[in-house]
């Protein structure tokens, strides 16, 4: 179990659900793709490039998702559309992400991440950043149906491969908003999504406050044909493992917990076989990791950038670090790559025994995650 904070147990209303030590045993597949333990990592703005999905599946990711991106983008062929559609031999299966506002130009895309090598579509109708929901994109099409449906049906139309759609509960509280959301939902489930991914938060809330695992509870219970992953407030394995438990859904959707913890799918397919949880990472699996992930930066980006990028990877894997206050602040002073192996060779040059992560969500990767997403789509 999680070394919960007496804070965290009380502010987070889901840290103690009811849940059996082991997730009753089923299949979980995307389409064609059955999955070997019922959780994906999730499309996340600024860090779900080839690199982190890559280092997740050497630890036990069974799918992943691209950051979102935008069609407009992919449709003129600039550099963004070549870094963001980076795949490499083991990161498969996996779903290209796109967002947009206009039916035509979605599909399009469509077609390009296939074409790229994903092996699914899926469709952001879920980000709340400010900047996408002025331009008509994300999550806006929750207060949008007639837009969203015909996005999804000329999406449907022009790609054979598997769709899955990332969605919130709804645009806000209100009664209208939840029909909005109804109307969405049924329609991925008309036009045979492979899986529906669903945000226990709405669009409004943004990150803030705790995602609604009632809803998606009762979600599911009403839906039982769908493949559902539940997303919101899965910040450890065994947060996975009491959603799973929980809310009855087919699978987790594991976003900012995975960010700097690729480790959290091996521990929670620990719990899913009903074993103890793993020891957290030494500090050597973490350098490893750390490695593994410039190297693979490297290749997308080129050294230099790659220095850039790794600063902030290097900042949230120093949470499971013992030393994790001082090798935050090694690590966002870092400048170029000479800093960046300083704070490497300095604070892991020694083997220990890392630190378990706990539930409750770092402030930072809100406000990380939000201007990510307003700078690239």
């Amino acid at each position: 179990m999680a070394n919960y904070l007496i804070s965290e147990v009380k502010d987070n209303p889901w840290a103690r659900v009811h849940a059996p030590p082991r997730p009753e045993a089923r299949p979980c597949r995307v389409g064609p793709f059955p999955l070997k333990m019922p959780a994906m990592q999730a499309g996340l703005a600024g860090y779900s490039d080839m690199a982190m999905r890559t280092v997740a599946r050497r630890r036990g990711c069974p799918y992943a998702i691209t950051e979102a991106l935008l069609d407009r983008v992919l449709l003129s062929g600039g550099r963004g559309r070549e870094k963001g559609l980076v795949l490499s031999d083991e990161d498969h299966p996996a779903a290209g992400q796109i967002i947009g506002s206009e039916a035509d130009e979605m599909a399009a895309a469509a077609k390009i991440v296939l074409e790229a090598g994903f092996d699914a579509v899926d469709l952001n109708f879920a980000c709340p950043v400010k900047k996408v929901m002025g331009r008509c994109r994300g999550g806006y099409l929750l207060s949008d149906p007639d837009q969203a449906r015909q996005i999804m049906r000329q999406v449907r139309d022009a790609v054979p491969g598997p769709l899955t759609i990332k969605l919130r509960r709804a645009l806000d509280d209100s009664a209208q908003a939840a029909d909005w959301f109804s109307a969405v939902f049924n329609e991925a489930v008309a036009l045979n999504f492979s899986a529906i991914a669903v945000h226990g938060r709405t669009v409004e809330q943004k990150y803030t406050g705790w995602a609604n695992w009632d809803f998606l509870r009762k979600l599911k219970q009403d839906n039982p044909a769908p493949v559902l992953f539940g997303s919101g407030d899965v910040f450890t394995a065994d947060d996975a493992r009491r959603m799973l438990c929980y809310t009855g859904v087919d699978g987790v959707w594991i976003a900012r917990g995975a960010i700097g913890n690729p480790w959290i799918f091996s521990e929670f397919a620990a719990l899913c076989r009903g074993d103890p949880l793993p020891e957290p990472p030494t500090v050597y699996a973490q350098r490893d990791a750390l490695l593994e992930h410039f190297s693979l930066a490297v290749q997308i980006y080129g050294e230099e950038s790659a220095s850039r990028q790794m600063r902030k990877i290097g900042i949230k894997y120093s949470k499971l670090h013992p030393c994790g206050p001082e090798v935050w602040r090694a690590f966002i002073n870092a400048k170029n790559q000479r800093d960046w192996n300083a704070a490497l060779e300095r604070y892991y040059a020694q083997d220990g025994p890392g630190v378990r992560v706990g539930s409750v969500p770092d402030a930072q990767d809100v406000c990380n995650i939000d201007a990510t997403a307003a700078a690239r789509v």
